[in-house]
């Protein structure tokens, strides 16, 4: 029917919350620390569209990306504006990829990466 939300265990929990809401601007829901599991749980929207489990563990392992590994390969958001977009997120301090054009769709889209080197693209809607 849907995706239902993505799961992301990040490193540094703090650094990764501020990353998602403030920085990629999404909105928190629900925020639960799980004593039993050393564990913080942050459920994040997009407006008022559940997407993402932002998860914290003690001592992670580093997830392999390149050279490109099997499993997820990145996350894609979808954007009015693909050059507005960068624009922001390199004046907040982020390294982007120049914006290409997608061969089969003509749109517009950029690769930068989260605070775990988890790619992140950026596509016009």
């Amino acid at each position: 029917m849907q995706i239902h939300h993505i799961a992301i265990i990040c490193s540094n929990y703090e650094v990764s919350k501020k990353f998602y809401t403030e920085v990629l601007g999404l909105n928190i829901i629900r925020e639960v620390y799980r004593e039993e599991r050393q564990s913080y749980k942050l459920d994040l929207a997009i407006g008022e569209h559940y997407v993402i489990e932002l998860f914290s563990f003690p001592n992670p392992p580093a997830r392999p990306s390149r050279p490109e590994s099997c499993g997820l390969r990145h996350l894609a958001f979808s954007v009015d504006s693909v050059e507005e977009k960068r624009n922001e997120l390199v004046e907040k301090g982020l390294d982007c990829e120049e914006i290409r054009i997608d061969e089969f769709t003509d749109k517009q889209f950029f690769f930068t990466t989260d605070p775990d080197n988890l790619p992140l693209e950026f596509y016009e809607n």
